[in-house]
């Protein structure tokens, strides 16, 4: 397990942020694991296997579903974390507004056009999800769902190649057992 040397003390804010904010969701593994696990996996993904020190990508990263899946807003995130952080997680938050085939097809065509620090916090999110899927179908997912997700987030991959090498190769990992590569 990753600990970082001496954590600043906004980034144990930003954890602790974070948890409060996603204390009541659960993921849609049969074991209905606590939510915040995932945002707390895609930061220590970026910090450990992919060796990123920078303290605002892993801030933002514990941040990256804040402002979609709860009451925050990104004015909450930019008075409590500042300006970069909030611009990073508003490059990686989807429209909920929009219905949600029209948000998977806008990841797909924005994904290269984000900056590479926003890059990086979205192929930790993939990663984190692809992984999870591999061993678990999400509640109420048909099989059928379930490969078409893993379909659906090579395409996102493949506009986020030449960030990280490392993570990249993880993630071409999981494609190629899928039958993607």
């Amino acid at each position: 397990m990753y600990i970082m040397p001496h954590p600043s003390k906004k980034f144990m804010e930003c954890l602790q942020y974070a948890a409060h904010k996603h204390r009541d969701q659960r993921r849609k593994d049969p074991q209905e694991s606590p939510y915040v696990n995932h945002v707390i996996n895609v930061s220590t993904i970026l910090a450990v296997e992919a060796g990123i020190e920078d303290e605002n990508v892993l801030m933002a990263a514990l941040l990256h579903d804040v402002v979609e899946d709860t009451d925050a807003s990104f004015a909450d995130v930019e008075e409590l974390f500042g300006g970069d952080i909030c611009s990073l997680v508003r490059e990686v938050t989807d429209d909920k507004t929009l219905e949600k085939q029209q948000r998977k097809r806008l990841q797909i065509a924005n994904a290269a056009k984000t900056s590479s620090r926003a890059k990086l916090i979205k192929l930790a999110d993939k990663l984190d999800n692809l992984r999870d899927l591999q061993i678990n179908t999400p509640r109420g997912w048909t099989e059928e769902r379930r490969v078409q997700y893993f379909v659906w987030a090579k395409q996102v991959v493949d506009q986020l190649r030449a960030t990280n090498s490392i993570l990249e190769e993880e993630l071409d990992k999981i494609f190629k057992e899928q039958g993607l590569l």
